[in-house]
């Protein structure tokens, strides 16, 4: 079910991917809001292809898009000097929300091109030729070329994620 081609639900995402050539397929998922290693598991994928997004909010500056896979939490004080920032700290749902725009489990950096966002990408994305990541809505999920969202959402890439230590097996079952 999970892995259904969702092409026919079409969005601002699906269209920019579309207006700018962009290979990719959309996968359709429940509505409700899924974590990036739930999303994996319905989707048959092991959880480092699924990438997540959190608003991190930094002092002096615009929110940014941190991007980290499933198997990853940001590491605030990474992410902070990747941007030139004193201080940055994750907001709560609510007001990610309210700064994007977007629901929780739909907010993604490719929704808020054009919008001002720095965006930073995990350097573990780099092991990778593809990712997935929402695609801008709740139960929309996109798997693109990893070189296509670092040129479509102009990221830097740096090492702004943090392991989580119950994912390793979650990791191990998909590769095997």
């Amino acid at each position: 079910m999970a892995k259904r081609r969702a092409k026919e639900r079409r969005n601002n995402v699906t269209r920019i991917l579309d207006k700018a050539g962009v290979p990719y397929q959309a996968f359709a998922l429940p509505r409700e809001k899924l974590g990036a290693r739930e999303t994996a598991r319905l989707l048959g994928v092991p959880p480092e292809l699924v990438f997540k997004t959190i608003v991190v909010e930094r002092a002096g500056g615009k929110p940014v898009l941190a991007v980290v896979s499933g198997c990853q939490e940001v590491d605030v004080k990474a992410l902070a000097k990747a941007v030139g920032a004193k201080k940055a700290h994750v907001p709560s749902q609510r007001e990610a929300e309210r700064i994007t725009g977007l629901q929780a489990g739909g907010i993604s950096p490719l929704a808020l091109l054009g919008r001002g966002f720095t965006v930073v990408l995990d350097e573990s994305a780099l092991a990778h030729e593809e990712m997935h990541i929402s695609g801008g809505e709740r139960g929309l999920n996109i798997r693109l070329r990893v070189k296509d969202f670092v040129r479509l959402t102009s990221a830097s890439v740096a090492q702004i994620g943090r392991s989580v230590p119950e994912c390793k097996n979650e990791s191990k079952i998909k590769k095997a």
